[in-house]
């Protein structure tokens, strides 16, 4: 399959089959992943893959965690406040993927209830935690950036799907406890990844793109 065939499939997929990825195949997928570029060809990820009753484990800290009701305290800064056209997406995302899965917008407590599925990893067989070493602030991000496109992509010419959740990265204290985590590596976000259950409603959530004129100029 074609990288523009790929693009064009890959959508962010929140029910998964319960099918774990053979370990074979993760190697394989992993191994080529580390092909990604990198500034400097620093390759500042560190990535931490959990599965099976490991996964569960950690599942149930962070829900626990969630439902505390504490403040979330990310290793690196998430307090953007999206403006103009950038919220209007926003807004437009939310929307798409709530109305696909039948909740209306001013039922908080099932919004609440969808949101919390970021902690249960969606269920997926699968989950990973992107880290780097917190130093390398935007530039590291950057090429994390680089790695995780790259790892999603190469993920779905396997037929294994995912969702990029910066949720992951916003109670990083029980995952560092739990998966011994250094503490000079900041947990950025994670991904949850596995088969897709394609009878799921709520994995035929599309959003839009905007049209090529409002986001390249061709400087000539």
């Amino acid at each position: 399959m074609t990288m523009s065939a790929l693009l064009k499939q890959r959508g962010s997929v929140r029910s998964f089959l319960d099918r774990p990825v053979p370990r074979e195949t993760l190697v394989n997928i992993f191994t080529t992943a580390q092909l990604a570029p990198s500034n400097c060809n620093v390759q500042p990820w560190q990535v931490y893959v959990v599965s099976g009753a490991k996964k569960d484990e950690l599942k149930d800290r962070l829900v626990k965690a969630v439902m505390t009701g504490m403040e979330p305290n990310p290793d690196f800064d998430w307090r953007v406040k999206y403006r103009g056209i950038h919220r209007d997406r926003q807004f437009g995302s939310a929307n798409a993927l709530y109305s696909s899965m039948g909740i209306d917008r001013k039922d908080k407590q099932a919004r609440m209830l969808a949101m919390l599925r970021n902690w249960t990893f969606f269920d997926a067989p699968h989950a990973l935690f992107l880290t780097m070493e917190r130093y390398l602030n935007i530039m590291g991000a950057v090429d994390m950036g680089i790695y995780a496109q790259t790892l999603a992509l190469i993920m779905e010419e396997h037929g294994i799907s995912s969702c990029f959740q910066g949720a992951l990265g916003q109670f990083p204290d029980p995952v560092r406890n739990f998966l011994n985590i250094p503490e000079q590596q900041g947990i950025l976000f994670g991904m949850s990844f596995g088969y897709k259950d394609d009878t799921a409603q709520v994995n035929a959530t599309r959003t839009d793109r905007e049209p090529l004129e409002n986001s390249v100029v061709f400087c000539e």
